[in-house]
């Protein structure tokens, strides 16, 4: 019997904080992203870095999701794609432990790809991260592992990193930034200058800051 065509691809925390649009690069093959990777993100939101923000700009995606199938059977991710899956069980796998018996995030992730390829075995199962490491650990295993490229990444950095500092802004307004993922209304930080649409910018007051971005769609600064 002939296998599936379509595959699984499970998603380390590298590649998020690589590229936070990395959902809509995987065609019609779903996405599985381990609950451990959550957990990992949560730890980088704060911060001017480019990571910080591709930490949030991500969590924001998830949250914008409404669909609770995306914890049980998936959720589109949209129209000829595949399905986004969160990996919430957590049990360390005995061919994992057997070789890596310390409980970490990267051996977390590998149960995780292990407990997917089991319960889909005509499906290949692919574990993809930026970690030369974890993939060689991966391998060790007899798990798939590949590295994650896309071209349009390293042109979008390049952009976003010629940003403009904003000094005085009202410290509740960058907490709300943290804290929320609806953004906040541009008219609320009375900037004197334009700002263009997808403008990336840091917003600061005394040693409070945030890396934001303009979405001219809905006129908030997320």
């Amino acid at each position: 019997m002939a296998g599936n065509k379509k595959k699984n691809f499970i998603l380390d925390t590298n590649v998020v904080l690589h590229d936070y649009r990395c959902l809509y690069n995987f065609e019609e093959n779903d996405i599985y992203i381990p609950i451990v990777v959550l957990e990992e993100l949560d730890k980088f939101k704060k911060g001017n870095d480019q990571i910080n923000y591709n930490a949030r700009e991500f969590l924001r995606q998830l949250d914008g999701i409404t669909d609770d199938d995306m914890f049980t059977k998936g959720t589109s991710i949209g129209n000829g794609m595949g399905k986004l899956f969160i990996e919430t069980n957590t049990n360390m796998k005995k061919r994992v432990t057997e070789v890596f018996p310390e409980v970490t995030p990267d051996h977390r992730i590998l149960s995780a790809v292990l407990e997917i390829s089991e319960r889909h075995p005509r499906t290949k199962t692919i574990l993809v991260t930026k970690d030369i490491n974890l993939r060689m650990k991966a391998r060790s295993i007899g798990l798939m592992a590949e590295d994650y490229i896309n071209d349009k990444v390293a042109d979008v950095f390049l952009f976003e990193k010629q940003h403009r500092t904003f000094s005085g802004i009202d410290a509740s307004l960058i907490d709300r930034l943290y804290s929320g993922n609806e953004g906040v209304s541009l008219e609320e930080f009375n900037l004197e200058e334009n700002i263009k649409p997808n403008e990336c910018f840091i917003l600061k007051n005394g040693k409070k800051s945030v890396l934001a971005r303009y979405n001219p769609f809905i006129n908030k600064v997320v």
